[in-house]
């Protein structure tokens, strides 16, 4: 099955794939990065406050053949410059030169001052307004989700989190709690095993998996990450890695395949 759209617990549907802007810089390098994913197939753009190239995001948007209802924008509450939500969620929209975003997230739990229920208030206020079709979260633990949860009107829609087979045993408890109430994972830094950390005990199954599928290491741990049920975002400045990227939905891994993913994950588990 290729990238398909999931329903998010707001009744929108998100794309299962996004293109981030978390390295892509600033200029006319993300720019072009930008309308590059967007003209190959990702329509679905990840961006945040503390980027700093919300700017350059809406000049890719603005640019592109594609129409607003075609693109689906995430970007994020980062605290940046100490700014509070409302301000915040106002700045970036007139970065990105729009009229709301759809999805919003708070970056990270420390972010959630005075606290989580008074910070999750706020975001709500920010959906209530028309200015994000759907609101969630980044870097949630299970007590912060549990916390938030306890005092929220609207439960967050998508907890986007550090998600790779080292630290899958980590984040497992996230998955689940996510899984129970209704949150979709997305996740980032999905191909850490490679770029950061080869030589590890996910190398034997990666090859041998990828083999078996014609396919690279790379679009192996795109499918892992699929099958755990997660959206990925991902980012590239090659037009052939972000097309590898796409053809990666494809590949469906059998349980055996996710299973020596996993196994391997676990020997090589980041603590």
């Amino acid at each position: 099955m290729p990238w398909e759209p999931i329903k998010l617990n707001s009744g929108y549907y998100m794309p299962s794939i996004a293109f981030g802007t978390w390295k892509t810089g600033n200029g006319q390098g993300p720019v072009d990065q930008v309308k590059q994913a967007l003209g190959n197939g990702y329509n679905h753009i990840d961006t945040a406050q503390a980027y700093k190239n919300e700017e350059e995001t809406g000049v890719a948007l603005k640019e592109t053949e594609l129409s607003r209802s075609d693109v689906f924008v995430t970007t994020k509450y980062s605290g940046t410059n100490g700014l509070d939500i409302p301000t915040s969620i106002k700045n970036s929209l007139s970065n990105l030169g729009l009229s709301d975003v759809d999805l919003y997230l708070v970056h990270a739990p420390r972010l959630a001052v005075p606290d989580i229920p008074t910070c999750w208030a706020q975001m709500e206020k920010v959906k209530d307004d028309g200015l994000a079709k759907s609101i969630g979260i980044s870097n949630f633990g299970v007590k912060d989700m549990e916390t938030l949860v306890a005092s929220a009107r609207i439960k967050p829609a998508v907890n986007q989190i550090l998600l790779h087979p080292y630290v899958y045993e980590r984040q497992k408890p996230i998955l689940e709690y996510a899984a129970k109430n209704g949150i979709i994972i997305e996740a980032y830094s999905a191909l850490i095993p490679i770029t950061k950390s080869p030589g590890g005990p996910l190398d034997k199954p990666l090859n041998e998996i990828a083999a078996k599928f014609g396919a690279t290491t790379e679009q192996i741990l795109m499918a892992w990450t699929k099958a755990k049920g997660a959206v990925v975002v991902t980012s590239s400045s090659k037009r052939t890695r972000l097309q590898g990227y796409i053809a990666a939905g494809d590949i469906t891994l059998s349980a055996d395949d996710i299973a020596a993913i996993d196994a391997a994950g676990a020997l090589g588990e980041e603590k």
